[in-house]
């Protein structure tokens, strides 16, 4: 079942709900659509798998029914750049449920979708599991973030200002995908259109004040976080000179995690980077048996 859905800046995004429908419900705002071509190429290069929302849909809706939608994407195409609050994409997602008619759900969100995922947990009783990948949900790093996101915005109203439309065959990378930390930060064009960065500035924002040390006991319900143990990303001057550091802050705190109920897992390989790990042949392997294993 497909369903366009109108969202608060009057928007339409189309979500889907798939799979077994006399199991539990997951939550995948990862879902992007499948391209080809030279689109397709491209992502290749990044190491992203061009068909990795299709690819996360059927490894679990054999076993769940999917909640699926490309949110990033959905925001990409819709900038709303003044009001992409933590709040505001908490309401978001509790619309989508209600409007897809789904009560109660598990969540699954990677890099700053699984930020999102948290305050979704700490806002509802909705949720019934909650998996982080590629973000720590204790002393993450909201303010390398903060910077990174708010010097990628000053570049590209830059940059904007500079070119007419982005030339073709070119990749234009948000800083929040933090790609793999080969990329040389300092020299990297920044193609992307000012609003669509502003809202990352305008999320961060809005966790100026939030203490994800201080909600832990919040949460009671089942929850997973990994990384791959290559997670660290050393952004340049250009990006304000900020370290983020995602795999070693996960390790540093996996004991107090693991006390306040957590799941914590880091996967291992030379090249599990950020990218890498928020690969379907990485992530559903682990997920699937933990959800197997919380939501039976």
């Amino acid at each position: 079942m497909k369903k366009m859905i109108k969202m608060k800046n009057g928007s339409e995004l189309e979500v889907g709900l798939t799979g077994n429908p006399d199991r539990k419900v997951i939550m995948l705002p990862i879902a992007k659509k499948s391209v080809t071509g030279q689109e397709a190429e491209t992502l290749k290069l990044w190491g992203v798998d061009p068909e990795l929302g299709a690819k996360f849909i059927a490894g679990l809706s054999d076993e769940f029914q999917i909640l699926h939608f490309d949110y990033e994407g959905h925001y990409m195409a819709h900038p709303y750049p003044e009001h992409f609050t933590s709040e505001y994409i908490t309401q978001d997602l509790l619309r989508i449920a209600d409007q897809m008619n789904v009560k109660r759900f598990s969540y699954y969100g990677y890099s700053w979708l699984a930020l999102v995922g948290l305050q979704v947990a700490i806002r509802t009783n909705r949720l019934e599991s909650l998996i982080m990948g590629g973000f720590p949900p204790y002393k993450g790093p909201y303010e390398e973030m903060r910077v990174v996101t708010a010097r990628t915005y000053e570049a590209a109203l830059k940059q904007h200002g500079k070119l007419e439309h982005e030339p073709e065959g070119q990749a234009s990378m948000n800083s929040e995908q933090m790609c793999p930390e080969e990329v040389d930060w300092d020299n990297i064009q920044i193609q992307i259109d000012p609003a669509q960065t502003k809202q990352f500035v305008t999320m961060y924002q809005s966790l100026l004040d939030f203490d994800d040390q201080l909600i832990q006991d919040q949460l009671s319900i089942p929850r997973l976080t990994f990384a791959g143990e290559k997670d660290t990303i050393v952004y340049g001057e250009k990006f304000g000179n900020v370290t983020v550091d995602i795999a070693g802050r996960l390790q540093k705190n996996k004991k107090i995690l693991e006390n306040f109920g957590w799941t914590v897992e880091i996967i291992k390989g030379a090249d599990m980077d950020h990218t890498k790990a928020m690969q379907p042949s990485t992530v559903l392997p682990s997920i699937l048996p933990w959800l197997k294993a919380h939501l039976s």
